[in-house]
């Protein structure tokens, strides 16, 4: 069924980036966590909308249009990493050929909540891109959560910075956590944040973007949403969050992402809506920001269910049909092309 639904997904993965050469081009995806629905023996990258496991991409088909696939999450050592309990070959060997064929484009995402991804030395660095390497590989997404010290976001920035150099094209990424102060305090990055965006700066890292993690704000207050009606607007304090981080800490608009999570939160009261992907989707082209993400592809369903709190495996929200909201960031595609050209 949601073949069906999502065969209307408009828009290509990638739009080229403006007129300043140093812009990266815009990515826009759904991060996919790989180990749901994963077979152990067979690790095809798997969905199961309806309660019925299928692959991803089936004999080149693109049942879920042509957006690009955010890969989660490699964690461990560069060159050793490890997806859950996989090694990274057998991921990269079930899926990068398959992707390439179709023209499917993905980012390779590391770390995320409760894990860390780190590198050590650039041959490791080399070992794990070569291992995914293909022309539809977009970028390398760091998300940098907890754990890291500053000697190891130090030397991550640093390997990256190497890679960048033999593959001038391929995009580098940094999700961190953010708040969406509405106070007028521009308070956004946390102390972590700062140290990879210090570290980025410090080592004259190119085309990359710091990717905004607009979910879980908490209770609404000014001190960290745009609050509306008693809650945090989860659209407009995505919007607010990048406004922050450009004017605190100098950042472009054009080298700034938004990855909210879709539906319920965490925090449950923090609901982000079908319109405010609507609305993100729209600022993508009308601010010209570089990206638009949202976790997960596995939520964009409607509960069977009601539940009380955020579920892995369907958005919590009413009314929301199977592909809604990557359709909605879909469209979002199509409109960046034309502000692009």
């Amino acid at each position: 069924m949601l073949a069906m639904l999502l065969s209307g997904c408009a828009a290509a993965s990638t739009i080229a980036a403006s007129a300043d050469s140093s812009a990266p081009a815009v990515v826009l995806s759904a991060y996919k966590h790989l180990a749901q629905w994963q077979d152990p023996a067979n690790p095809v990258i798997t969905v199961a909308p309806d309660g019925v496991r299928q692959p991803y991409l089936a004999d080149g088909a693109h049942r879920f249009g042509r957006a690009a696939l955010s890969w989660a999450f490699a964690s461990g050592e560069c060159g050793e990493e490890v997806w859950g309990e996989l090694p990274g070959a057998q991921i990269a060997a079930a899926n990068v050929a398959a992707f390439a064929q179709a023209g499917i484009g993905y980012v390779i995402s590391t770390g995320g909540q409760g894990q860390m991804f780190t590198c050590a030395s650039d041959e490791g660095m080399e070992r794990f891109i070569a291992r995914y390497d293909s022309p539809a590989l977009l970028g390398i997404d760091f998300d940098i959560e907890e754990g890291q010290s500053v000697a190891q976001i130090d030397s991550l920035v640093q390997r990256a910075l190497l890679a960048q150099q033999r593959r001038p094209a391929l995009r580098f990424s940094f999700t961190v956590a953010t708040h969406a102060a509405s106070d007028g305090s521009n308070h956004s990055l946390n102390e972590l944040g700062e140290t990879v965006l210090k570290a980025v700066r410090q080592h004259g890292l190119r085309n990359y973007t710091f990717n905004l993690m607009v979910m879980d704000y908490g209770p609404a207050s000014r001190k960290v949403c745009v609050v509306r009606k008693g809650r945090c607007d989860m659209g407009r304090s995505a919007l607010q969050a990048a406004q922050n981080v450009q004017r605190k800490y100098g950042l472009p608009l054009n080298q700034i992402e938004l990855t909210p999570m879709l539906g319920m939160n965490d925090v449950v009261e923090n609901v982000f809506t079908l319109a405010d992907m609507r609305l993100l989707a729209r600022a993508v082209a009308q601010q010209k920001l570089a990206g638009l993400h949202f976790w997960s592809l596995d939520r964009d369903t409607p509960c069977k269910t009601p539940v009380k709190g955020a579920d892995a495996l369907c958005s919590g929200v009413s009314g929301v049909p199977a592909g809604a909201y990557l359709r909605a960031m879909g469209a979002g595609a199509t409109l960046a092309a034309g502000a692009r050209r």
